[in-house]
């Protein structure tokens, strides 16, 4: 699969290739060079109203495939993706900023697995039944919703694009996509793979645009019965208010500003690395990333001191480098966001330890957006700079006494979607693990995660679940069937 064949980007709806009913595009950049490289639809509310049409005309069939045939287009497309590994990483680094070697070692191999994954959970999603006597039984059907709508964030592209849209389809839904405007092009080379594939029209329909445009249409859809959403809180807010006043099933997954508790019995060196990369992968654009380092004061000065030096020498450069492991921030506008924030965390009295600044590469990436993995300490946990989510290479070191006072600063936030725990007595472990206020919690792991778990925050870090059955049920309806075959001398 040649990218360049295919440029521009185009909207996908009932199996076609169009632009933007209005003509319009919008910008794509490239964040390593900062230069625009193709352009987008700027799609609008006349445009998600024929891909809703479209997906209303194809839901009858769909739905009424046994599911062991949505399993097989499923499978499909997983293994389409894996033939296409190699290009498909290219695109995602191109279009994101992050290290190709990442993209192709987990962003698309993952993005294969999700189709892959999904399409077994088809065929293995069933109801119970319940007996109530020997005259009645109870079962419970779980039927398709019709139309949905999937809106996909930019910092894991396909990543979360397919998460999203592989248990809808495995339901039996029809889908209308919206991934995000900053990184469209892996979900628009998609979309050839769903052609290749022979999924049929209207099953996935993928409209690129801005949104304010096409994600408060999906949202305001009356045909649209369930929005799945994972990006940030203030636009999370925004899609409730439109689509919770419109009784539509809902899933947020938000943002985090995440703890990482360090004890002072941990695994010293493997704690050391795998903090680094819990707080850098993907240039600390992972909803995930732990931004808030927590260390037991027994060992605070040699960790720090430990972390500074591994930090430093992250090699931050050209994505398409094999070499690179920190790249290009998305954006323009989200790389002064993040250098705002390292002004602000000095004015609030934050000491740079490393890092902290612009990155200016020679060559072709002279005018990308790179800023420093950077690492602060001297904040107070309540200050702007720990309560605000940054969602960069920027994390702040902050020391704890006790367990008590390190599950107090952890949970002092309005985010709780993920934590780790590093620690080699289990048993401190699970009572932390217990007191934690967040969606999930790792113990002496980062980003090790089984997609038959359910995935999710509390707090301002989301609404509802995500993954394995989780996902099947929420993008399904729950019937409950009553038979009664006789009536029996004690039943009315």
């Amino acid at each position: 699969m040649k990218t360049q064949d295919l440029l521009p980007i185009k909207n996908y709806i009932f199996g076609e290739f169009s632009p933007a009913l209005s003509g319009k595009t919008l910008p794509c950049y490239e964040p390593a060079t900062g230069q625009v490289y193709t352009s987008l639809p700027q799609s609008g509310s006349e445009d998600v109203d024929k891909a809703v049409e479209a997906a209303q005309r194809a839901f009858p069939e769909w739905s009424a495939l046994p599911a062991r045939e949505r399993s097989y287009f499923l499978r499909k497309l997983s293994h389409l993706l894996e033939e296409n590994i190699e290009a498909f990483a290219q695109a995602e680094s191109r279009d994101n900023g992050k290290p190709v070697s990442l993209a192709e070692t987990v962003d698309i191999p993952r993005s294969a697995y999700n189709f892959e994954f999904f399409a077994d959970a088809a065929t293995q999603f069933a109801g119970e039944s319940y007996a109530s006597s020997a005259h009645t039984l109870n079962y419970i059907l779980h039927q398709p919703l019709g139309v949905v709508g999937c809106i996909s964030p930019w910092n894991l592209p396909l990543y979360l694009f397919t998460w999203k849209i592989a248990p809808a389809l495995a339901a039996g839904n029809c889908v209308v996509a919206k991934p995000s405007e900053v990184t469209p092009m892996t979900a628009y080379l998609l979309s050839h793979l769903c052609d290749k594939a022979g999924l049929p029209p209207g099953v996935l329909n993928i409209v690129h645009g801005l949104g304010q445009d096409v994600g408060t249409a999906l949202s305001r859809h009356p045909a649209v019965k369930a929005i799945s959403f994972t990006g940030s809180t203030m636009t999370g807010q925004k899609i409730a208010q439109e689509a919770g006043t419109r009784f539509k099933k809902l899933a947020l997954e938000m943002g985090g500003k995440n703890p990482t508790l360090v004890f002072a019995d941990c695994d010293f060196e493997n704690t050391v690395s795998e903090v680094v990369r819990s707080a850098f992968a993907n240039q600390g654009q992972i909803c995930l990333c732990g931004s808030r380092i927590l260390i037991e004061k027994s060992i605070y000065e040699k960790f720090k001191n430990a972390l500074v030096e591994k930090v430093s020498k992250l090699r931050v450069g050209d994505p398409q480098d094999g070499n690179t492991q920190q790249g290009a921030l998305v954006s323009q506008v989200h790389f002064e966001k993040v250098l705002s924030y390292l002004t602000l965390a000095q004015k609030e009295g934050g000491k740079i330890l490393c890092g902290g600044k612009a990155k200016i590469l020679s060559g072709r990436c002279e005018q990308g957006w790179f800023i420093e993995p950077t690492l602060i300490e001297g904040l107070d946990n309540s200050c702007r700079t720990n309560q605000e989510e940054i969602f960069g290479p920027v994390a702040t070191l902050i020391p704890f006494t006790d367990e008590m006072e390190a599950v107090r600063i952890a949970n002092d936030s309005q985010y709780g979607l993920a934590c780790s725990v590093w620690t080699t007595n289990l048993s401190k472990a699970q009572r932390v693990a217990q007191e934690i206020e967040s969606g999930i919690v790792w113990i002496n792991t980062w980003m090790n995660r089984d997609l038959r778990t359910p995935f999710g925050g509390v707090k301002n870090s989301g609404l509802g679940r995500e993954g394995g059955m989780e996902a099947l049920r929420f993008f399904s309806e729950a019937k409950t069937v009553c038979i009664h075959t006789e009536k029996g001398p004690y039943e009315n």
